[in-house]
């Protein structure tokens, strides 16, 4: 079965070796037919402290690393805004 592959923001780095990363989805709510936005966070792995606040990555499904991290950072996506 292949890994789950997200891309999200980096919302926090202040831990060592991770980050957390807001991941965003939208749907339409059956009811109200309104598309509707939903986010939640990660913990994810990092290994080399190279992600910053505001980087936006992705991250893959991986065997838990700790407590809170089965996520691994697996690259920067560029950001179309600068």
């Amino acid at each position: 079965m292949p890994k789950r592959v997200l891309q999200g923001s980096v919302v926090s780095d202040k831990t060592d070796k991770t980050v957390v990363v807001l991941v965003e989805r939208r749907f339409t709510h059956p009811v109200l037919k309104k598309t509707v936005r939903r986010t939640k966070k990660y913990h994810a792995h990092d290994e080399g402290n190279v992600h910053k606040i505001g980087d936006l990555v992705s991250i893959e499904e991986t065997a838990p690393i700790s407590k809170n991290k089965r996520w691994i950072v697996v690259g920067t996506e560029q950001s179309g805004d600068k």
